[in-house]
């Protein structure tokens, strides 16, 4: 394998780190909230700026790419050795909304540095672990003495994650050619902890839906009328009540076909992480653990498909009682998914299932979001050695770990698209807080991102030959 020396590109990223922060404090200044229009510009703004300073970093191809929504950035830097692999880095460079009042203790887009760490929205969600790339390829370059990375490196940037990605499959779609490449490294993770490093291989996918019961054309007397026609707020309950058994396993005829089953080398892999149940509980601000038989709460955040109701509604609302079978209710449900699992074939087991449910006399609609794919990366594909080996080194050879991400991403159109597999590379950890007031990033890890970064490059580049 190619390998950098460890104790020069540490050297060399010390002696930069200082400059490096001071230009991720720039960018973290401008407001690039994707969710409110009053910031458009200012997101334009920060794919500008990103573009400008990755040229200022050495990539020969700069460009900000315009969707219906907000702009994406790509660059883009090919290898001097014409048989490298390519390698394409995604992350976003929008941010959710913030502000003082939200609880912050300072202005969320002015950054500040105390005790190690930088405050300000986007400190690590996202714009700090896109960043960190930009160091590490000249990390690279200087200390193997390359004018070129070994592999031809790309990035697409894109600014509108933190509002659900709606333009971003259509983008890649339309730019395929452009973004081909042998593998997709994803900073948008992070780590279990600030001690225990790891390496996550999957994202569940999502699908989600609102379900609208129609009944009587109005309100009606319960008296003159309950009992003798259907009600829709009881069909509501009664959708809400059939979604899961006995076991916590979800109902939905077909919901469990074809999905990859934990392997006994992951289901031990993640009990080797150190998880305490009850400070996990007191994060989730819940009182008792619960679902799907067999599985431990790992398992079942990570590797399991889950559904959930996330609101139902119908009929008065208002103080005191109010006597009617109403007109109308509704459900939403999300349903959180693993490898093997498609949203629509979900989709369209949920709208038979509902079907089946709804008595006559009741009339419902389904509308369904916008759904996202799961991805998944095998434990033994040599890209993911590649990562582990490049934060091994990082972290001065201490064991990294394998963990997954319960949410959900737009990783899978890539992966679906480009037909490359999805590595990801993070060193957030959850005290980070991101979309939460004071969100941070550990500057010391940040910097350990940035040694990775560099050490990744030598190593995927003989990997993937």
């Amino acid at each position: 394998m190619s390998q950098t020396p460890d104790n020069a590109v540490r050297t060399y990223i010390e002696h930069h780190s200082a400059a490096f922060v001071d230009d991720l404090a720039a960018w973290l200044r401008i407001p690039s909230v994707s969710a409110q229009p009053e910031h458009d510009d200012d997101v334009r703004r920060s794919a500008e700026w990103l573009a400008a300073k990755l040229a200022e970093t050495g990539f020969p191809v700069t460009e900000v790419w315009p969707t219906p929504g907000a702009p994406a950035v790509f660059a883009e830097w090919l290898s001097s050795d014409p048989d490298a692999p390519t390698v394409l880095v995604y992350g976003h460079h929008d941010v959710q909304p913030a502000a003082r009042e939200d609880g912050w203790r300072t202005d969320p887009f002015e950054p500040v540095i105390e005790d190690g760490r930088l405050y300000a929205r986007g400190a690590a969600d996202d714009k700090g672990q896109v960043f960190f790339h930009t160091l590490g390829v000249r990390a690279h370059l200087a200390v193997t003495g390359r004018t070129a990375p070994a592999v031809n490196l790309k990035l697409i940037v894109e600014g509108e994650e933190e509002s659900g990605s709606p333009h971003f499959r259509a983008l890649v779609e339309e730019h395929a050619h452009r973004l081909a490449a042998d593998a997709v490294i994803v900073s948008d993770t992070g780590m279990w902890s600030e001690t225990t490093p790891t390496v996550c291989t999957g994202m569940r996918g999502l699908a989600d839906c609102e379900i609208t019961l129609y009944g009587p054309d109005q309100d009606i007397h319960s008296g003159s009328f309950g009992g003798a026609v259907p009600n829709p707020a009881t069909v509501a309950a009664r959708i809400v009540a059939a979604l899961h058994d006995d076991e916590e396993r979800v109902t939905v005829p077909g919901f469990y076909d074809g999905i990859a089953p934990l392997s006994d080398t992951e289901r031990e892999l993640f009990a080797e992480l150190p998880f305490d149940e009850e400070t996990w509980l007191r994060t989730a601000k819940s009182h008792a653990t619960l679902g799907e038989a067999g599985y431990t709460t790992l398992e079942r955040i990570w590797g399991r498909p889950t559904a959930e109701v996330n609101g139902i509604g119908g009929g008065y609302q208002g103080a005191g009682g109010k006597t009617i079978v109403p007109s109308s209710a509704f459900v939403k449900l999300s349903f959180r998914l693993v490898a093997g699992q498609e949203p629509d074939k979900i989709e369209r087991a949920v709208e038979d299932w509902v079907a089946a449910l709804v008595p006559a006399g009741i009339r419902h609609e389904i509308v369904f979001g916008a759904a996202t794919r799961p991805c998944l990366t095998p434990l033994d594909h040599p890209a993911l050695r590649s990562v582990v080996r490049a934060m091994g080194r990082a972290f001065d050879g201490e064991k990294i770990r394998f963990t997954r991400e319960g949410g959900s991403g737009p990783a899978a159109d890539l992966q679906d698209v480009l037909g490359a597999p999805v590595l990801f590379l993070g060193i957030s950890v959850p005290s980070d807080g991101w979309h939460a007031p004071d969100e941070k990033v550990e500057l010391d890890l940040l910097l350990k991102g940035v040694e990775a970064s560099a050490h990744l490059w030598g190593d995927l580049a003989d990997a993937l030959r």
